[in-house]
């Protein structure tokens, strides 16, 4: 005679809020901390603090958002966690870690001065200019390109503070959406 089948356990706890909020204060703290940090790194060791560089610290935040959400879901068992609770970990520990990164970027662009940030307008117009070069395919118009070059020039710190924090946070919800989903089970 067969063994029964056992139905899959899908009971999903309540998970306290305060357990979601101190996962995602850890987890957010500890990776936007990190990106200032080597933020700070890079600029001490005579690289762009504010470049491309930057990203190798930013790829920590969706890993971070998706340990803040492996630890709710351990937290949780034998049960799972809600969706909410899952998906609400995630985005609040990308949201926090691309907080920190952004005032880091302020209090980094403010405390190297301006030479710093009009060395990083150079690098980014570099950029630019060498896109224009290498791509024939993309048909910009003079006046389209005059108008890159411009913004590179216009370049705040408050526009680099903005950059900084979509880039974070974008990279941490593309994680943060399915694994919240997945890790779930």
């Amino acid at each position: 005679m067969a063994a029964p089948i056992r139905e899959p356990d899908t009971r999903v706890v309540q998970v306290p809020a305060g357990a979601v909020k101190q996962l995602a204060l850890r987890f957010g703290l500890g990776a936007g901390l990190v990106c200032v940090v080597w933020m700070v790194g890079l600029q001490l060791t005579g690289s762009n603090g504010f470049g491309p560089k930057q990203i190798l610290a930013q790829l920590l935040v969706p890993l971070a958002v998706v340990a803040s959400q492996w630890l709710l879901r351990k937290a949780a068992q034998p049960n799972k966690p809600g969706l909410g609770a899952s998906l609400g970990v995630g985005v609040l520990t990308a949201l926090l870690a691309a907080s920190i990164s952004a005032v880091g970027t302020v209090g980094l662009a403010y405390g190297a001065g301006e030479p710093a940030v009009a060395r990083h307008r150079a690098e980014v117009l570099e950029i630019v200019q060498a896109q224009q070069r290498e791509n024939p395919k993309a048909v910009a118009s003079p006046a389209v390109r005059q108008q890159q070059v411009e913004q590179v020039q216009r370049m705040t710190i408050g526009n680099m503070a903005t950059s900084n924090f979509l880039q974070v946070l974008v990279l941490g919800l593309v994680l943060a959406v399915p694994a919240g989903i997945f890790l779930r089970e």
